[in-house]
């Protein structure tokens, strides 16, 4: 397939532009739907930015999750990257390595396409014999939530991730404690790194084009909060904490800590105000709960992280 005329990036790359993504549409009968909340990028700019701005070097191990066609992809591979991309429709992830191959022959080798659901643990688990460095996608604004924190509970060793996704979305991830914005997704990303946002996307690069804005979220690895509770314990806190979010956390927690009574001993043995309300604690606050309530005789059970 020859480069699309519309776009000298592109042309003098391999990188996809609009008739380029169209036309492989039609190839593959492809049909974007909203249940895989497929919008493909097919702006070479676009792509390119998200790289740069990714900070993606030629000795990065990248997790590519939701490639689609293949727009960011070959802009990953472009910069000398390796790139294993996750896939879960069928027909894209068998049509995109002969993509790269006539695309960029020279950076086949460093590519690798797996078809997998990545909101599996076990799937993406699988994923990590690559060992990538940095997670670098377009996610599907239905599912991007879950898939970031699967992604940080199940590739530990994944320093950094870069992802775009609506707009709304990145509020809540890289929101702030006291903010409008900040809930459940802030508080457990937090629990793995610092996120912020790094900009927006405009409609127009994407086929077909959304009804919503995009923006950018970088999300640099750190440690977890020192305590002696675990992730699942922190993160069943938080999720009864902002289960009812008018609620001061003396009620919010009554039924996960056994009563009002209950809820407002374990806070205070905390040190945190049982007046307050979820949206005022970050995620070591949220720690302390979950580790006085390990130290109670009687502890709340500890009921499934809903994702």
């Amino acid at each position: 397939m020859k480069p699309d005329r519309e776009a000298p990036g592109a042309r003098s790359t391999g990188l996809l532009g609009p008739s380029d993504v169209r036309r492989l549409a039609e190839q593959l009968n492809i049909r974007p739907t909203k249940t895989l909340g497929q919008n493909f990028v097919h702006d070479a700019g676009t792509v390119r930015r998200i790289v740069r701005l990714a900070e993606v070097a030629p000795d990065d191990t990248v997790l590519e999750i939701g490639p689609g066609l293949g727009s960011l992809t070959l802009a990953l591979l472009e910069v000398g990257a390796r790139v294993t991309a996750v896939e879960i429709d069928p027909v894209l992830a068998a049509a995109l390595p002969a993509t790269v191959a006539a695309r960029m022959p020279e950076a086949a080798s460093r590519f690798e396409g797996v078809t997998a659901d990545a909101m599996r643990l076990a799937e993406l688990r699988e994923v990590a014999q690559a060992a990538p460095t940095v997670l670098v996608a377009n996610l599907p604004y239905n599912v991007a939530v879950p898939v970031v924190l699967t992604a940080l509970e199940a590739l530990p060793g994944l320093d950094r991730l870069f992802v775009m996704v609506q707009s709304e979305v990145a509020d809540r991830l890289a929101a702030p404690p006291g903010s409008r914005t900040y809930g459940a997704p802030s508080a457990k990303v937090a629990w793995y790194g610092a996120a912020r946002r790094r900009g927006t996307v405009g409609r127009q690069v994407f086929w077909p084009v959304p009804n919503v804005d995009s923006a950018l979220v970088a999300i640099t690895r750190r440690p977890p909060p020192a305590t002696s509770a675990g992730r699942s314990d922190v993160f069943t806190v938080i999720d009864a904490a902002f289960a009812q979010r008018r609620k001061t956390l003396r009620a919010a927690l009554a039924g996960w800590a056994g009563g009002t009574q209950q809820a407002e001993r374990l806070l205070r043995a905390a040190g945190i105000d049982p007046a307050l309300r979820g949206e005022r604690l970050d995620v070591t606050d949220f720690a302390r709960i979950a580790e006085q309530a390990g130290r109670q005789p009687s502890a709340p059970a500890n009921i499934e992280v809903p994702r």
